[in-house]
């Protein structure tokens, strides 16, 4: 035996992570400019970063020397006055995947038990498994969240519910009354985590007041972001909202100094550029009919979302999917295969720019020429 082999078999089983494929990576590959390549794979910003994050950051590289503040109190604090909470609410991360394995850690163990919906983050099941813990996937409705489903498949060893509204990779969202019920509903001893990191692409008709129920929900975290509409994605920033108590226990075992200065006060200040965050909004939105309307002409069958992206499943065999995605790779577009959320025939694409939204579909439109 080699020292591999102590590790547990849940630790060895696990399968890594795949994030969307970087430009660099297609240029080396296809022999090509990176300038020609557009990734709408990742459901990152087209626009970049806020003008006032980038600035905050720019000027916080003279003091990269010195430890960020480990406590993160000025972003804290303003998050505070943001959402209408205490700072010992407040759990920062190394973006909001690092707020879903501190769950993870001060919740689950083996042989307990976490419940998440079908379709829905590759993180969840990650991060239960890397405990040892049980992962139960329900069955998805229409690609969304079947909360009763997932209300009915709570055992007595079920310390976390994930919940992802919107959903990715789906883009579907629950209703907020749907989800209010749910809380009612499910026991106080059992950790309902809301993952939120497409909150702001919502209309405002559509956002839940989730925030308010932390109050009446001592078991509800809600996870946020700023690698999304922030533009902040490369820095790795995210923040959770819970019950004092919860948050106690989950800054326990978070990593001193989790989130680095850069990113500390890239998030200050992007949080107060709002005239960016509703430029993004708008233009994510103009994206989104701009693609909708795309694959309708295409004849092309879609998930109608409410994120940054949207999934459409391509006619015929998984083998049809897999062509048309290399395809677009060929053709300089990266976007991303649905395989490892059980959606074989579906491919992801970001909202990208009005030309890169352009480009890709007159790509899409090459690639299904190709497999007619």
């Amino acid at each position: 035996m080699n020292l591999c082999d102590f590790a547990p078999e849940y630790i060895r089983s696990i399968q890594p992570y795949q994030p969307g494929k970087p430009i660099s990576e297609l240029a080396r590959e296809m022999g090509v400019d990176e300038a020609h390549v557009i990734k709408l794979a990742s459901n990152e910003n087209p626009l970049g970063t806020s003008p006032l994050a980038l600035d905050a950051m720019i000027t916080a590289l003279h003091d990269v020397a010195l430890y960020p503040d480990g406590s993160g109190y000025e972003l804290k604090t303003a998050l505070s006055k943001r959402y209408d909470v205490a700072s010992e609410q407040i759990i920062l991360g190394n973006g909001s995947n690092d707020i879903l394995d501190l769950a993870a850690r001060v919740f689950l163990k083996p042989g307990a038990a976490a419940v998440y919906s079908q379709h829905a983050f590759a993180v969840y099941p990650l991060v239960v498994q890397m405990i040892g813990a049980i992962g139960i996937s329900v069955p998805a409705r229409d690609f969304g969240h079947d909360l009763h489903a997932m209300l009915d498949a709570i055992t007595p060893e079920t310390r976390i519910v994930f919940i992802a509204s919107p959903n990715n990779p789906t883009g579907t969202l629950s209703s907020e009354n749907e989800l209010f019920q749910f809380m009612e509903r499910v026991s106080h001893d059992v950790l309902v985590v809301m993952d939120e990191a497409y909150y702001e692409y919502l209309p405002e008709a559509n956002k839940p007041d989730s925030i308010e129920w932390l109050g009446k929900f001592p078991n509800l975290l809600i996870t946020r972001t700023f690698s999304k509409i922030y533009g902040l994605a490369g820095v790795r920033i995210g923040f959770g909202l819970t019950h004092p108590d919860v948050a106690n226990l989950m800054n326990r075992v978070r990593q001193p100094f989790n989130v680095s200065s850069i990113a500390l006060v890239g998030a200050l200040a992007g949080l107060q550029d709002g005239e960016f965050v509703q430029k993004s909004y708008a233009l994510n939105r103009a994206g989104m009919l701009q693609l909708s309307d795309g694959f309708r002409k295409l004849g092309i069958e879609y998930i109608p979302s409410y994120g940054n992206f949207i999934s459409f499943q391509v006619p015929g065999d998984a083998n049809n999917t897999l062509k048309v995605y290399q395809s677009l790779l060929r053709q300089g577009i990266i976007v991303r295969p649905l395989g490892i959320y059980e959606m074989p025939h579906h491919l992801r694409v970001t909202v990208g720019l009005e030309s890169e939204n352009k480009r890709f579909l007159e790509s899409l439109e090459n690639a299904l020429g190709e497999i007619a």
